[in-house]
């Protein structure tokens, strides 16, 4: 037999054990039962179904599940008994666990009023499609509140608008139902948006819309920089960036335009020289 021909039965054969092998010890791990090892847990009461804020819990929107001990969850419920009849003060999706900082204290109801925050008030602001910011003014969004006066005290007054309050929490905004329609970023078309604001804010808002028209801004919720600007009248508005005119008030008339200062020239770009053993600098031109 040639050397050839015996260097490949080698390797078949070792192949073909290689395979027998394999296959040996598969079935052998197929054959070992299955040890299930129990974990201890205790029962957490969790949400049945999808719950939006100021929803009042009965026995339906609840149910009970394991949660594993070794991981305790601070403020669960352990009894659905517990929660029926409280408030939802925040949404809770479906087997989220409720905890007592997601619900309203005993006894203080559902609906809008356990959402209010400690020390804050709730005012509700008329808005339309343009003031909602096309409909994008959903419950938990921050907006700010701008305000258009046009004054009719004298012929020299202006039209104005102005940030009043800033970084502003919507409690609600259309219906329950425009709301559950809204889980996936929707728009709502309301005509009413209630604001969570602080005692003095909510005299501004009052104010601004008597004497105002309303406008919404809608601002990112990682933008807590609070707005500071000075409004924008009228004649600033429509003039642009040309210069600021000086008025004479006796005659009511424009008398000359003042341009902006200019700004500086630049500095002259210089270059340090090295010639023998004095040192200077040049101008670079």
């Amino acid at each position: 037999m040639k050397r050839q021909h015996r260097t490949l039965i080698v390797l078949l054969v070792a192949v073909v054990t290689a395979a027998v092998g394999s296959y040996g010890i598969y079935r052998a791990v197929l054959s070992i039962p299955v040890r299930e090892v129990e974990v201890a847990g205790v029962p957490v009461v969790v949400a049945a179904q999808p719950l939006a804020m100021g929803t009042r819990l009965d026995a339906n929107h609840l149910r009970v599940v394991e949660w594993p001990a070794r991981n305790p969850l601070d403020g669960a419920f352990a009894d659905p008994a517990e929660l029926v009849n409280r408030g939802l003060i925040t949404p809770v999706a479906e087997n989220e666990p409720i905890t007592a900082t997601k619900v309203a204290p005993l006894e203080a109801g559902a609906g809008l009023p356990p959402v209010i925050p400690e020390g804050m008030r709730a005012i509700s602001v008329k808005v339309n499609e343009v003031v909602g910011v096309a409909g994008f003014v959903v419950p938990g969004t921050i907006v700010d509140v701008l305000v258009t006066v046009r004054p009719s005290t004298g012929p020299q007054d202006e039209p104005m608008t102005r940030t009043v309050v800033s970084k502003v929490q919507v409690l609600t905004a259309g219906t329950k139902f425009d709301q559950e329609k809204s889980k996936n970023g929707e728009p709502i078309p309301t005509s009413v948006v209630t604001l969570a604001v602080l005692p003095e804010d909510a005299e501004r808002i009052a104010l601004a819309g008597n004497e105002g028209k309303i406008t919404l801004a809608l601002r990112n919720p990682l933008d807590v920089d609070s707005t500071d600007t000075k409004g924008v009248k009228l004649a600033a508005l429509m003039r642009g960036n040309n210069p600021e005119p000086v008025v004479d008030r006796s005659r009511n008339r424009v008398v000359a335009r003042v341009a902006p200062p200019s700004p500086p020239p630049p500095p002259p770009y210089t270059v340090e020289t090295i010639r023998a053993a004095k040192r200077g600098s040049e101008v670079v031109k």
